[in-house]
């Protein structure tokens, strides 16, 4: 009837480095197979080279993702020829790639220009029908969890069978899953464990997309996890042509957002300064998990955002607003969790509910499970155990004060105990001494 430690999971999987599903950059070989024109990539060069200064040829290749041979080569003797660049210094190395190139007076010119348009100066984005493309081919598809999946990812969460067996059936829907309880019975542990369970494997997402000149961020260390190339299946290994290097390959990404999430979060971020545009959450999330904690704490109202849901949810396709006006469509491959401490009945009603396809109660543990977690913590802590003391906890300061237990307790108050055992240089215990001052300076009267 409940969750174990709060933040205590830590489940591994043997699927962490399994290939990304039917998806791999293909290799660029000449400025076409980009998808963007040579105009743009130039200007890009251009920014490139205006922030950063001199730069040999292949640092340039590197700073924009794309190959020095057959393609930056090119671009770097056109912009050469138009006097946008030149070069400072005879080869420092080997081979084209070595020289050293810097920026002119024409070229800061046009650099100007473009920075006025957009100061994006990165990896070459990818046009938005190859990202979606690669969305779809990298689907997660129909989850097939099966009961020993479950009990093997949620081994170290204390459950009610009622409420084990609810779960399954939600992460095979990959649609949304409503996760609802008192605080501090782990609902963010659940969800986490759930991540664990379906993002084992890896896939491949852009540094940025391009849409109508404008560019769309989308990688951040924040929420992205790198995966570690495979160099077989790159072609590294073997001297062959590498994917393209637009692409980054990540696990399947699992974002948390809280309080702190806004309708305008929920659409294309465009920095007016820097004039170009961030993805929002979902889009980051694409692929993988997006889990709403705090669900009904935000500054917007649950009503207002359960309707940004509704299309998503139901087509699983997202319609983005861009500052132009222009709409654009994004696939929508995202299993988002609602987490919340708040009653359902207090946050939508009925025909709202009934859009959010499980519900799973994750309520407060039995006496029963409240041994059984407050046995395990106690043995990850090197606390001795004793069944006499947690009766005597429980008979003072849960019975008798008609207190509520919850899942976390056992984490917290072990946590103090081993604070206090150390203050007065003795054995960390479960005796009666210990457990007053551990549950006086934890609990307060509310």
């Amino acid at each position: 009837m409940s969750v174990a430690e709060a933040d205590e999971t830590n489940v591994s999987s043997s699927n962490t480095a399994a290939h990304p599903a039917s998806f791999l950059p293909s290799p660029i070989k000449r400025v076409e197979d980009t998808g963007l024109s040579t105009l743009w990539l130039q200007d890009l060069i251009l920014k490139i080279l205006y922030f950063q200064g001199y730069l040999t040829g292949i640092k340039i290749a590197e700073a924009i993702a794309l190959p020095f041979a057959g393609t930056v080569d090119l671009m770097l003797e056109s912009l050469k020829r138009d006097k946008m660049i030149e070069v400072r210094s005879s080869q420092m190395g080997l081979g084209d790639g070595a020289y050293l190139y810097a920026i002119t007076s024409q070229g800061i010119a046009r650099a100007h220009e473009a920075l006025d348009r957009c100061q994006y100066a990165g990896p070459a984005p990818v046009p938005l029908d190859v990202y979606n493309d690669s969305v779809r081919r990298q689907s997660r598809g129909r989850i097939l969890v099966t009961a020993r999946m479950m009990h093997k990812v949620l081994g170290d969460l204390v459950f009610g069978e009622k409420t084990f067996h609810k779960l399954g059936p939600a992460v095979n829907s990959g649609t949304s899953i409503f996760i609802y309880g008192p605080p501090g019975n782990g609902k963010t542990s659940v969800a986490r464990a759930i991540g664990n369970l379906v993002l084992s494997q890896t896939m491949y997402i852009p540094y940025a997309i391009f849409v109508d000149g404008q560019v769309i961020t989308m990688f951040d260390y924040v929420n992205h996890e790198l995966a570690p190339e495979d160099d077989s299946v790159n072609g590294a290994a073997l001297g062959g042509t590498r994917k393209d290097a637009r692409w980054v390959r990540i696990k399947r990404p699992f974002i948390m957002v809280g309080g702190e999430l806004t309708l305008q979060g929920l659409d294309l971020v465009f920095n007016e300064t820097l004039k170009f545009y961030e993805a929002p959450f979902q889009v980051k999330a694409n692929g993988g998990i997006l889990l709403i904690d705090d669900f009904g704490r935000q500054q917007v109202r649950p009503r207002d955002l359960l309707n940004r849901w509704i299309v998503p949810l139901e087509n699983r396709i997202d319609y983005l607003s861009m500052h132009t006006g222009r709409k654009i469509e994004v696939p929508f491959d995202v299993l988002v969790i609602f987490s919340t401490n708040l009653p359902p009945k207090d946050l939508v009603d009925e025909a709202f509910l009934r859009r959010l396809r499980h519900k799973v109660e994750i309520p407060d543990p039995s006496f029963d499970e409240f041994r059984e977690i407050f046995k395990r913590v106690a043995a990850a802590r090197n606390i001795k155990y004793s069944d006499d003391g947690l009766a005597y906890l429980l008979q003072e300061w849960y019975i008798k004060p008609k207190r509520k237990v919850r899942a976390s307790h056992p984490r917290d108050l072990c946590d103090q105990i081993l604070d206090i055992a150390r203050y007065q240089g003795v054995e960390p215990e479960m005796t009666k001494d210990l457990l007053d001052h551990a549950a006086e300076s934890y609990f307060v009267e509310l």
